[in-house]
């Protein structure tokens, strides 16, 4: 018998259930709806009744989970007309356009205490309370920046720039780009109305080699598509960085316009260029025009040490070059630097031009050639003609049984034969023979 009711209170807890699941398909709201912080936000909420004509509905209610509660925060009754009991005719909410088919509710500017669960009742006859649930999320777009912080070089980690994504629901991801070995770190501050400000710091030892670096600022959050980019050049403010330029090791007696440069990066820029030498003070035949130190004419007196010494802000840095002052020019030094290489280009021109001289000397014999086959004698050789021994005695045939005995061929020039191209080949003349 216990058995039986317990089957027959399943059954009837079924039916139950399937009833109000068709009942809320007849309230058609979405699960969920997303909404900015102090901007505008739709609420939707229809009833469709379907075919059944006998439903009626008296009364639309919204009210929200508050700590475990339902409380009322919007009614519309066909005669009373719409009523808010927490914000009043002139607060925050109201129907879009209130029927009893269509409860929509408008919440305008949105706090972040709007955010929770909201249900849609509308009360039927003969069913009852017909209702869905909607829940309001809200997110706050952040505002975001980012700065370089100026810092002086040290050998401690320091933070060089920071970048702060404020005031964003929920909070937003900061990550870093950068071709610099740092490290990043990152806190949050939950502030009164619910939103949340991140803070990122990227921190490096700080080197006048990062000065002037670029860093990006990479700030993820979920109201936009794409993530917000924003780069940083770091400042780092370090001493004059010196070096002195323009000696080129063929300073001799009497040369003129021997000048040397003084080259110095800082940050800040550097304000001032002091010139001296180790022997004391500047040769009278040396003039110095801000970083330039121009000697007129070379002399023993230029041979010694030049300092450089430059300072700006952060401190005073300084460089030295040793001068060797010549008897005369020092051709095989850095001095004759140019004479060689002007020598090695005058070599490849010449080169070049002879190469292309006998191109195009050979190129004329050829169609010199070919001129000569198409209008000369033909190219057939006949063969020689024989030759013709001739006897002592007359010209009577020699006697097989008599030994003969041939003198050396004399040769008669005759004429000169020239080849195809006009050249003289050789001789042709007649070949005598005698009998001994």
């Amino acid at each position: 018998m216990l058995l039986v009711l317990e089957r027959f209170i399943g059954v009837l807890l079924v039916l139950v259930a399937v009833c109000m699941a068709v009942h809320g398909q007849r309230v058609k709201v979405r699960d969920e709806v997303t909404g900015y912080l102090g901007q505008e936000v739709i609420l939707q909420c229809i009833f469709n009744p379907g075919a059944d004509s006998s439903i009626k509905v008296s009364q639309v209610t919204w009210v929200k989970s508050v700590n475990g509660k339902k409380v009322s925060i919007a009614v519309y009754h066909p005669t009373h007309g719409p009523s808010y009991p927490q914000e009043g005719t002139t607060g925050r909410f109201s129907f879009q356009a209130p029927t009893l088919k269509d409860a929509s509710l408008v919440i305008r500017p949105l706090k972040m205490g709007d955010e929770g669960t909201y249900t849609c009742e509308f009360a039927t006859y003969p069913n009852g309370n017909e209702e869905a649930e909607t829940k309001l999320v809200l997110l706050a777009v952040p505002k975001n920046s980012a700065q370089a912080v100026p810092v002086t070089t040290n050998y401690t980690e320091t933070t060089v720039a920071t970048c702060i994504s404020a005031d964003g629901r929920p909070p937003s991801q900061i990550t870093w780009q950068s071709s610099l070995t740092g490290n990043v770190s990152t806190s949050q501050i939950n502030n009164t109305d619910g939103t949340v400000t991140v803070v990122s710091q990227y921190n490096i030892v700080p080197s006048s080699q990062a000065d002037g670096q670029s860093v990006t600022c990479v700030i993820n959050h979920k109201t936009s598509k794409e993530p917000f980019r924003i780069p940083v050049t770091l400042s780092v403010q370090y001493p004059p960085e010196v070096t002195i330029e323009g000696y080129d090791d063929n300073w001799y007696i009497s040369r003129s316009q021997a000048d040397l440069k003084c080259i110095a990066k800082g940050n800040p820029p550097p304000t001032n260029f002091h010139w001296s030498s180790t022997d004391g003070p500047l040769p009278s035949t040396v003039e110095v025009i801000n970083n330039l130190l121009v000697v007129k004419m070379v002399d023993s007196l230029v041979n010694t040490s030049f300092i450089c010494q430059v300072t700006n802000a952060v401190g005073t840095s300084s460089s030295q070059l040793k001068v060797l002052v010549r008897g005369s020019p020092n051709n095989s030094g850095a001095g004759a630097t140019g004479g060689i290489i002007g020598g090695i280009i005058a070599t490849v021109v010449v080169i070049a031009v002879v190469v292309t001289v006998v191109l195009i000397c050979k190129q004329q014999r050829k169609n010199q050639t070919a001129r000569d086959n198409l209008d000369g004698p033909p190219a057939y050789k006949p063969p020689p003609p024989k030759l013709k021994l001739q006897s002592t005695e007359d010209d009577k045939p020699l006697d097989t049984g008599t030994e003969v005995l041939l003198k050396p061929v004399l040769l008669e020039p005759s004429s000169m034969v020239e080849n195809s191209n006009g050249a003289q080949c050789g001789l042709h003349g007649k070949i005598k023979t005698l009998r001994q």
